[in-house]
């Protein structure tokens, strides 16, 4: 029998990307695989789950076909990705509708029922919001893009769909159920439904309470079982649709977020990585259970019972570059092509003209500040530090002089000078500083975004080794964890760091961040009166 190797998953927003990973956590193959995304404009944001499992077995195949693993000695099978979407499915695990994504915001009138009251802050009625806090250190978003608001929005406008569901699963455990055939879920899945007891010492368990107060049916609720527990193995009927041995421990999905802290090697509480993909977000273990709901973040289950991990999400990070490229970006300056549209009928293939490299090393020509051009990266609201769905994305402070170096730079800046807004809170959140950062996600390939964390944040930035790939090193170490093979501790000697950016005190981020810090409340009005 060759070397063990894991089969690690990561289901982002974009699609299935999947890797064959080395006991020692080097990845020896990677696949991608687009999945189609509707976005409406009354606010729907749906998949299809179908379309899902079809991508990844495809983007399995490849890996495993390509890699030259050896098909026999598949150690275990790790699931990671995106959380606060919810598949439907039946009783023989079939899909019963659309999947309804983090971003679907059909159920904000809806919730207001549940969350709302004459007196309400940032949208709570702190009398309702308050069993939430004391028992989760959270609650379900006002926005109604949660799985309290899908389910609202099943029960009252999608009643088809509800009563022919047996069961409601974040993506991982769909994933997880697949590939095992058990539906279950863990505290970490189910963080975003905020229905378990996340107090230091308490049972596992959905709280009774607080399923009545989100009028939740329970019997549609997946088994709870501890995080960190293995889910099954694999089926004889997937292991022989991508070509491996049955039987391999398939180990309950985390969010992308867990799954980030082991890759980023920051294991060690209060320990903090920023994360640049899709979405963006700030994390670390810490030794307590908190909220700030004014800034919309809170601590949620951790890895393990007492470090629970900080949570907060940002709704565009490099979706924002993307965005350019797919949406904006014309043939000039040598710069061919560009995609249609968003999700897979409108993406244009990462390495046809004009790349995200062109567009990268156009804005390097660009100097810092993008002469007092500023970008606001809300192209689909924001939770974190703010919650409010109306904002939306823009550039200020146009000129003649402006071209098209400059309108990409300004984007790498936005995201930064975001990240920075979050992270003032996000400092004053742990109640110390933070030194140092590490960062991954597919914005950290990019050494000039890198750089600019470096300078908006003012503090050394450390790229892991990879980052793009982190969260599939990550949740491949995590599956040994599991199995007991591994431990935290020893997860830090497993992740390289490939570079250290060193802040340059740029006066020109200094008066950028100052100017963009004003700008939500400056035109949160008109926001409201365009988007309202």
């Amino acid at each position: 029998m060759g070397d063990r190797w894991i089969l690690a998953i990561d289901f982002g927003n974009g699609g299935p990307k999947v890797a064959a990973v080395t006991l020692e956590g080097e990845l020896i193959r990677t696949a991608l695989r687009p999945v189609s995304v509707h976005v409406g404009l009354d606010g729907a944001a749906t998949q299809d789950a179908t379309e899902w499992w079809q991508q990844l077995l495809e983007a399995v195949r490849e890996v495993v076909d390509a890699s030259g693993v050896d098909r026999d000695a598949l150690h275990a099978v790790a699931i990671t990705g995106q959380w606060a979407s919810t598949v439907t499915v039946d009783k023989d695990g079939m899909p019963t509708g659309p999947v309804l994504l983090w971003a679907d915001t059909r159920a904000r009138p809806l919730v207001k029922e549940i969350l709302g009251g004459p007196v309400s802050v940032s949208g709570y009625a702190p009398h309702k919001v308050l069993p939430f806090i004391r028992a989760t250190a959270g609650a379900p978003t006002p926005s109604g893009a949660d799985p309290t608001g899908h389910s609202m929005l099943l029960q009252r406008t999608m009643r088809e769909v509800y009563d022919r569901t047996a069961v409601m699963l974040e993506p991982v455990d769909y994933i997880g159920m697949k590939l095992t055939g058990r539906a279950a879920a863990t505290p970490a899945s189910m963080t975003a439904s905020w229905l378990t007891d996340n107090r230091p010492g308490a049972p596992l368990g959905y709280v009774d309470d607080l399923v009545r107060r989100t009028r939740r049916d329970r019997s549609k609720l997946p088994e709870l079982i501890p995080t960190g527990s293995v889910l099954g193995a694999l089926t004889a009927e997937v292991a022989a649709e991508i070509g491996v041995a049955p039987g391999a421990p398939v180990v309950c999905g985390v969010p992308d977020v867990h799954a980030a802290i082991v890759g980023s090697g920051a294991v060690k509480p209060y320990e903090t990585h920023v994360a640049i993909s899709t979405t963006s977000w700030i994390s670390a273990r810490v030794p307590f259970k908190r909220t700030d709901i004014l800034h919309s973040i809170a601590t949620i289950p951790g890895l393990e019972p007492g470090h629970p991990l900080v949570a907060n999400n940002q709704e565009t990070g490099g979706a924002a570059l993307q965005w350019l490229r797919e949406q904006i970006i014309a043939p000039h300056d040598g710069l061919h092509g560009g995609g249609s549209g968003i999700g897979r009928e409108g993406m244009a293939a990462e390495g046809l003209s004009p790349s995200f490299e062109d567009l990268l090393r156009l804005a390097a020509t660009a100097p810092p500040g993008s002469e007092g051009l500023l970008f606001m990266p809300w192209l689909n609201g924001e939770r974190s530090p703010l919650e409010d769905k109306h904002l939306r994305g823009g550039w200020l402070n146009l000129s003649l002089r402006t071209d098209r170096a400059m309108l990409v730079r300004s984007v790498l800046e936005g995201v930064a000078y975001n990240v920075r807004w979050l992270f003032d809170s996000y400092e004053k959140f742990l109640k110390q500083p933070v030194p140092t950062v590490r960062i991954l996600g597919g914005g950290a390939q990019s050494d000039l975004w890198c750089q600019i964390h470096a300078d908006v944040l003012r503090r050394p930035v450390e790229q892991v080794a990879d980052p793009r790939n982190a969260q599939l090193r990550g949740v491949a170490l995590w599956a040994r964890i599991c199995l007991g093979e591994l431990t935290l501790d020893e997860v830090p000697a497993l992740v390289p760091v490939a570079q250290r950016f060193e802040p340059s005190g740029s006066a020109a981020y200094v008066e950028g961040y100052a100017e963009y810090r004003k700008l939500a409340g400056t035109l949160k009005g008109l926001y409201h009166r365009l988007n309202g």
